[in-house]
């Protein structure tokens, strides 16, 4: 097959989100140039670090995660709000990714936020691309919605989850969407190990909760599993419904239950899954 000029859009889910690397890295081994990126949450994440030649370098860092490290980026607050405060991530994403006008990239890249006031999506095409990804990657009542020029800001999975809308007018050869929220797999997600501490104990627990399970009991159904199942329930049949009214060329799709929202200490895993669903999906086909 020759090479292609490739529209990618990767969506929201969190940890899943990984898997967004490893169809980069296959599409770029395979000859392919990736002209534009729209991406929501972690999807906008991994598309800016890859827009402003970051990716590497983000990959080294997300690889070598250990739960302590996503304990500490977890700046508690319990606010009216939210649960975590979020700066800490925007110190992280600013150190990792930095503040690059995203009109200057070398890529076109998007990222999805939503304004819930004005019940509209904000697309960031312009702007510092740290901003733009703090904002799209504000999960509700978890992050603090984060204000760009006065308007508050969050997740943009809330209203368009694989984001393909900006890639529309693309002048490329074939859009690929990775959507995160596939169907379930038959086989359980892993246990995680146990922490010793009482800290690490509830953070254990906290975690646990924002799996997902076909068979969790109901009488363990808390707050945070709840609000968890019932953002991404939402985000995956809105994610159908816009993609039924502009299918990509090529969609790869994550199982919703492959890796936890939060188990970014799996991302070597899901990196190496993502590569091979591309290589299932894509090859002899682009």
């Amino acid at each position: 097959m020759s090479s292609k000029t490739i529209s990618l859009v990767l969506g929201s889910g969190g940890a899943r989100g990984l898997a967004h690397v490893g169809v980069i890295r296959w599409l770029e081994e395979h000859g392919h140039e990736i002209k534009s990126i729209s991406g929501c949450s972690i999807g906008s994440f991994i598309g800016g670090a890859y827009a402003t030649g970051k990716l590497d370098a983000i990959v080294d860092w997300m690889e070598n995660f250990s739960k302590k490290e996503i304990y500490s980026m977890l700046d508690l607050s319990f606010s009216m709000n939210s649960l975590v405060k979020g700066d800490r991530l925007a110190d992280a994403i600013r150190s990792k990714i930095g503040t690059d006008l995203i009109e200057d990239l070398p890529v076109k890249f998007t990222a999805v936020a939503a304004d819930i006031a004005a019940e509209k999506e904000h697309w960031f095409q312009s702007g510092p691309v740290d901003q733009a990804i703090r904002a799209s990657v504000s999960l509700p009542l978890f992050f603090t919605p984060h204000t760009v020029d006065g308007v508050q800001l969050i997740d943009g999975g809330i209203l368009n989850p694989t984001p393909i809308e900006p890639t529309l007018a693309d002048d490329t050869d074939l859009t690929v969407a990775v959507d995160l929220g596939g169907p379930m797999m038959k086989q359980a997600i892993p246990e995680p190990e146990k922490a010793q501490s009482p800290w690490h104990q509830k953070m254990d627990d906290f975690l646990e909760s924002m799996k997902f399970s076909e068979s969790k009991p109901k009488d363990q159904w808390d707050m945070l599993y709840i609000a968890d199942q019932s953002f991404n329930t939402m985000q995956n049949a809105i994610a159908r419904e816009r993609m039924a009214d502009n299918p990509p060329d090529h969609l790869i799709a994550v199982p919703r239950n492959k890796c936890g929202t939060l188990e970014f200490d799996r991302s070597a895993e899901m990196i190496e899954y993502g590569y091979q669903l591309a290589e299932k999906q894509l090859s002899g086909k682009i």
